[in-house]
């Protein structure tokens, strides 16, 4: 009798590791989005000085002004990682219009406001890119966890979802970022 009481506490210490740990790697996985999340704000947040920066060199370029405008409003309803993800996709491909034209206006390239704003986004684009590899590593190994035996049992059971890893949409968003014209 002592031998089966034994093997049951064994199986539910078990049982309590297993989902533990899979606590803890969906922990790492929401964190490891806050900080995409805060990186990707932070650019969202720098677009309106950017953006005031240009603006007078950027007339014959209003429409790709309003379009920056309209996926930083959108950016604040978006709630899941796919939405940001293509919301981020479509942001990288107007800031390299806004850079590239840019390069055809020397005292723009001049202005130390845009220079140090130019600074910022590239500061900024470099955080974003290690946040994405930290939060697509932890994403793989916590989809991983309950995927494999026998934690896929207990996953099921206390309802772990995989997550979405943060992938860029379209093949113009895979292309690199240049950022640092003129330096």
């Amino acid at each position: 009798m002592w031998i089966a009481i034994g093997i049951i506490v064994l199986i539910i210490l078990w049982v309590i590791a297993m989902y533990n740990g899979l606590v803890r790697k969906r922990v790492k996985v929401d964190n490891s989005w806050g900080q995409i999340d805060v990186q990707l704000q932070r650019r969202f947040d720098l677009i309106p000085n950017l953006v005031n920066s240009v603006k007078g060199y950027m007339e014959h370029e209003e429409g790709v002004l309003t379009k920056v405008t309209e996926l930083r409003t959108a950016w604040a309803s978006a709630t899941t990682v796919d939405e940001k993800a293509k919301l981020d996709g479509e942001l990288t491909g107007a800031l390299k219009t806004i850079m590239a034209v840019s390069e055809n206006y020397p005292d723009l390239k001049a202005n130390q406001n845009f220079s140090e704003l130019q600074e910022e986004l590239r500061n900024t684009e470099n955080k974003i890119s290690y946040s994405r590899q930290f939060y697509n590593d932890c994403v793989s190994m916590y989809n991983m966890a309950i995927s494999v035996v026998p934690a896929n049992i207990i996953a099921s059971i206390f309802g772990f979802k995989p997550r979405s890893l943060f992938e860029a949409e379209s093949d113009e968003a895979r292309k690199n970022v240049k950022v640092d014209f003129g330096k």
